[in-house]
């Protein structure tokens, strides 16, 4: 059966039951399911994960967006307000390696699979938990979204143009992203604590934590100095210069930073005499003057297209780059070569391309191989794994809880 066959990859063998939608846990479950672990996952009866209905665009009536969030899974619909649901939940959760769980604070509990419960069968239970703000503090039992983290988190803060205007989110769902990144690694974090002890344990991370992370240079700054840094545009809070600037055909992205590549750039652009100028001797002095910087630099940048100072910077060794559309970027050559758009074969929709995993393991490669599930898809299929026979799946089917 498929679900017999081992998934390659670092993790192969670990057993992941992921209780998650949307994205923040589908995220978490699909990085371990890229590093080759089992990852079953439980959705509702009926309607699915949300995402299923994030819809449009949609291939063949499959959602794009959940098949993005959970390939490499399989899938088995429960009702969980079911008794007999519980149940095999539980038998699934009494050999499990990890759980993932994106639920209201106490939606476990009261579901009698809270952590404290599951542990006394499974003392070696690695408990994931993803929330909006973390299990504990004053806002433990809020919910969590990625826009209103991005707010509380200070990420809206320094966000947008440069000089000021309306409150703006970065265009992707970082907090969300980051979050199931994060809980993946803390879960990798306990795997190695319970192949040292043999004992589980809980990791509790959240949306909020996951926009904090990404303040590292800001929180510096206002550590430091009491002050809160603003939005810059592209710019960056510590260098100068290092952002987009516009050219005769459109933008470029420099990294001049440090005094070495400002140097470069001087010379790429015929303004050697600006390394004279004491407004930007060094560093300290260009972030001063920054928008004098910035209206010095421009007018020089404007006189040639993109892709002429693309080529000059990259035999010079100057950090730069395009500013590539999402369509651009998914067809460059070298988003290609590091296999990071993938192709999988869903039983509905088709040859169906999502992104590919972020990490080469050159021992243990990871595979994409399995798309996302249809809603149950799966669910005769584990059942028998746990020893359900045919006539048990088919009461279970009868009664509604499968």
């Amino acid at each position: 059966m498929e679900g017999q066959i081992d998934m390659p990859g670092p993790l192969q063998g670990l057993k992941v039951i992921e209780l998650s939608h949307i994205m923040a846990g589908p995220v978490c479950g699909m990085m371990l399911a890229d590093m080759g672990a089992d990852v079953i996952k439980v959705e509702k009866i009926g309607s699915g994960d949300d995402s299923r209905k994030m819809i449009p665009p949609v291939i063949a009536g499959q959602s794009a967006a959940f098949m993005m969030m959970n390939r490499n899974k399989r899938g088995i619909a429960l009702d969980l307000k079911h008794e007999d649901g519980r149940s095999v939940l539980a038998e699934m959760l009494s050999t499990a390696d990890i759980v993932i769980e994106n639920y209201r604070h106490d939606t476990m509990e009261k579901l009698g699979l809270g952590y404290a419960r599951l542990k006394e069968k499974n003392p070696g239970l690695i408990y994931v938990e993803i929330s909006g703000y973390g299990r504990t503090g004053p806002y433990a039992e809020r919910a969590g979204f990625d826009l209103i983290a991005q707010g509380v988190s200070g990420l809206m803060s320094i966000t947008g143009p440069d000089g000021g205007g309306p409150p703006v989110k970065v265009g992707a769902p970082v907090t969300d992203i980051t979050a199931g990144i994060i809980a993946a690694m803390g879960a990798l974090g306990a795997y190695i604590h319970r192949l040292k002890t043999g004992e589980g344990q809980r990791v509790d991370t959240s949306l909020f934590e996951a926009g904090i992370t990404h303040t590292f240079w800001q929180s510096a700054i206002c550590l430091a100095t009491g002050i809160s840094p603003v939005a810059l545009g592209s710019a960056h809070p510590l260098n100068a210069p290092y952002q987009a600037f516009e050219t005769r055909d459109g933008w470029i992205n420099i990294g001049a930073a440090n005094q070495k590549n400002w140097k470069i750039l001087l010379g790429i652009i015929a303004a050697e005499h600006l390394d004279e100028d004491p407004r930007f001797a060094d560093n300290a002095s260009r972030m001063q003057h920054k928008d004098e910087l910035v209206e010095v630099l421009t007018p020089l940048l404007k006189s040639r297209r993109t892709d002429e100072w693309l080529e000059v910077m990259d035999k010079a060794g100057l950090p730069a780059g395009p500013i590539l559309s999402i369509g651009e970027m998914l067809t460059h050559a070298q988003t290609i070569a590091r296999g990071m758009v993938v192709e999988t074969e869903h039983s509905i929709a088709g040859a169906a391309k999502s992104l590919g995993h972020p990490v080469r393991y050159h021992e243990t490669p990871a595979e994409i191989s399995r798309p996302a599930p249809v809603l149950g898809q799966h669910t005769d299929e584990v059942l028998a794994e746990y020893g359900y026979n045919a006539g048990m799946i088919t009461a279970l089917r009868d009664k509604g809880v499968i």
